[in-house]
């Protein structure tokens, strides 16, 4: 007859073994994404706008060749952070009227390329601006809320994860590029406070709006951005270091910012996605991620095509997967791969 102890024994094994070949449960039911051109995965198809990405060679490695208006030659870093999470591998965008509540109660993107935190950066455009993103948002909860049911919509906007990706343009496209916009207005250090100034009323108007769990990237080294070193000639399309220094101040303004919600807000945890540190390591290492350039981009000449300028007649290299850039500005599928493995490894795992 066994004893106690080794009966205790043999159930501590067994339920040890059931744990190990359980697969993962993810925490997170749901995400949800607000920002630019880094995350919007087709919203700027369904509005009149000149940043737009839904035609070839844009999509050329997504599902057959499908332009869904990523800008990028495939996936994007939510896609491949929402299937880290168990959820489907691509996040539909919310104007897309081929998707149905059912597909966006676990993925929603009401992210708008060329936007920013700052409404004047949406106008140069024409995008969606934040504050819209926003309203969609609220609209989304409400036809959620008739689809699940009141309980289960509340817990699915409570447990999502929320990615945000916005900033880059309200700095590269309005302050230093419109000549009688912000920059009229502001110096630079007060344009970053300016900036994060709203971000700190975008977040806590999600908080009130029921997220608990938020992702807020950065800043990238805008100086290094296949678009920035191009005008460079001089210094042989050096990275713009004094872009970079902005972009890296900003980032401690915002990540300061994000410490007093964490805080000052009642059970919420906001993270840093911190894109700054990996493009910059690929930019200096790019042979050590397995890219060939990190300096231009795959489209066409790599140095200024973007948006309407690539396009099927670009000449774009053979395999995108050399590249860190696509175009002059957006990642390629492999470089957005890199950066959600980071995210995931570095600060997403607490939403695991």
């Amino acid at each position: 007859m066994m004893t106690q102890s080794l009966l205790q024994w043999l159930l501590f094994i067994h339920i040890l073994l059931v744990n190990m070949t359980l697969p993962c449960v993810a925490k997170v039911p749901a995400v949800i994404i607000f920002g630019d051109s880094t995350v919007d995965t087709g919203n700027n198809n369904y509005i009149q706008t000149l940043a737009k990405s839904n035609f070839k060679p844009y999509g050329r490695d997504l599902q057959g060749g499908n332009s869904t208006g990523r800008f990028s030659n495939g996936r994007l870093a939510v896609d491949f952070i929402s299937e880290a999470f168990g959820l489907p591998k691509l996040v539909p965008a919310y104007l897309d009227p081929s998707y149905e509540m059912k597909e966006f109660s676990t993925g929603v993107c009401f992210a708008s390329a060329a936007t920013g935190y700052d409404n004047a950066t949406s106008d140069v455009f024409s995008v969606i601006p934040l504050w819209k993103e926003v309203d969609y948002f609220k609209e989304y909860q409400t036809k959620l809320k008739d689809f699940q049911g009141e309980t289960l919509a509340h817990e699915t906007l409570t447990q999502a994860l929320y990615i945000i990706s916005i900033g880059t343009n309200d700095f590269i496209e309005n302050y230093y590029t419109m000549p009688s916009g912000r920059s009229t207005e502001y110096n630079v250090p007060e344009y970053e406070d300016f900036i994060v100034g709203i971000a700190k009323q975008f977040l806590t108007s999600l908080y009130n709006l029921g997220a608990r769990k938020i992702n807020l990237t950065g800043l990238p080294p805008m100086g290094c951005l296949p678009l920035e070193r191009s005008k460079r000639l001089l210094s042989l399309g050096n990275c713009n270091d004094d872009y970079n220094k902005v972009a890296s101040d900003f980032n401690v303004k915002l990540k300061g910012m994000m410490d007093v919600l964490n805080r000052d807000l009642v059970n919420v945890t906001i993270v840093y996605g911190d894109i700054y540190g990996i493009l910059m390591d690929v930019t200096q290492n790019p042979g050590i991620y397995g890219f060939e350039d990190a300096a231009v981009g795959c489209c066409g000449t790599g140095v200024i095509e973007m948006s309407y300028l690539c396009n099927s007649r670009s000449l774009s290299c053979s395999d995108a997967d050399k590249y860190a850039f696509w175009d002059s500005i957006h990642p390629t599928e492999k470089l957005n791969k890199v950066i959600a493995d980071k995210m995931m490894n570095t600060t997403l795992h607490v939403f695991l």
